[in-house]
């Protein structure tokens, strides 16, 4: 009991001394490398998902198309005994620039979301969040969010919980510059949330391009970055894209979902070391691969690197040294 309150104390002063809430100091000091106490290994399965994105949200057809592809790969993934499947950007209706203008076709210009079935798209999305519900499958889809008029919408990520709830929403930040000049409205905040003892952070469209994104998720201690887009559409090579999201699995040695459309062959999940472990089959088809992912408790490398950010150089600085201080000289 004495040991238990002395680990208490120490959760409590680190969270005081960094303004973290008690559950990431307890997180962070579990994996400490002289910690006394063992962190138990969390493990959850993912469901990846790679769909047909559509591009004209006038036509009811197509949303309902959207969402009965959606539904059907919740039950491949609910069949292969994921816990959570994670939908790329737009899998509802990823509207077209040119579509939505109100200058257009010929021309882009500002969005006129009149033009949008938005009664069709609630009811869908009504339909998959009950059968996550009966399914008991978290769901991660994206979607468009409409705001009040006159305001433009945000791109948007829903977070349905296994009891058809919607629990959290993640609006896209770093718009493209034809999306905040003409679409969307950007977002403003992180969003994280836990299933299973393991911790998601959520990124959009293009933010694949901005580090300090993914470095602010690890700040904030997700396990798993879910990653949803309407992908660069390469089917030669996996692009910009995939590339960048290897190296911030790898930088910040965490797990990467990336989910893109059908012909965007770069669909799948990458290790904390930066590899990819499981594929979309390239088929241009709607499909889903599924891995189990686990919290790493002895990733050594992400806990150096917490270290080394603390400031445990400074110690070790030099003042006044000339050999030092002249950068001019052998």
């Amino acid at each position: 009991m004495t040991a238990n309150r002395n680990f208490k104390r120490r959760v409590r002063a680190r969270a005081a001394k960094t303004g973290q809430s008690y559950t990431t100091a307890l997180r962070h000091l579990r994996q400490a490398p002289e910690g006394d106490v063992t962190a138990e290994t969390k493990r959850l399965r993912l469901a990846v998902a790679q769909a047909v994105l559509r591009q004209d949200p006038r036509h009811r057809t197509e949303l309902r198309d959207s969402g009965s592809d959606i539904r059907r790969l919740m039950r491949e993934a609910h069949e292969a005994g994921a816990a959570l499947v994670h939908f790329p950007e737009g899998a509802t209706c990823s509207p077209h620039k040119r579509i939505m203008s109100a200058e257009g076709p010929d021309k882009v210009g500002p969005a006129d979301w009149t033009r949008f079935e938005w009664g069709v798209l609630r009811r869908e999305l009504a339909a998959i969040a009950e059968l996550a519900r009966k399914l008991r499958l978290w769901t991660v889809v994206g979607s468009v969010h409409g705001l009040t008029p006159p305001h433009r919408p945000h791109n948007s990520l829903y977070v349905i919980s296994d009891r058809g709830e919607v629990v959290t929403r993640y609006d896209e930040r770093m718009l493209s510059n034809t999306k905040v000049t003409h679409m969307y409205t950007p977002g403003s905040a992180p969003v994280t949330f836990d299933v299973d003892g393991l911790r998601f952070g959520l990124l959009l469209g293009m933010e694949v391009h901005f580090p300090e994104l993914f470095i602010e998720y690890e700040r904030l201690d997700v396990d798993c970055v879910l990653f949803s887009t309407a992908g660069p559409g390469r089917q030669t090579d996996d692009g910009d894209f995939a590339t960048q999201a290897q190296a911030h699995a790898a930088t910040n040695s965490y797990w990467v979902s990336y989910a893109g459309p059908t012909q965007d062959v770069a669909s799948g999940v990458i290790s904390p070391a930066g590899r990819w472990v499981v594929r979309c089959p390239e088929t241009g088809k709607p499909a889903i691969a599924t891995v189990d992912l686990d919290n790493g408790p002895e990733n050594f490398a992400r806990r150096w690197r917490r270290t080394a950010r603390s400031g445990v150089y400074d110690p070790h600085l030099v003042q006044d040294d000339r050999r030092s201080d002249d950068r001019r000289v052998f």
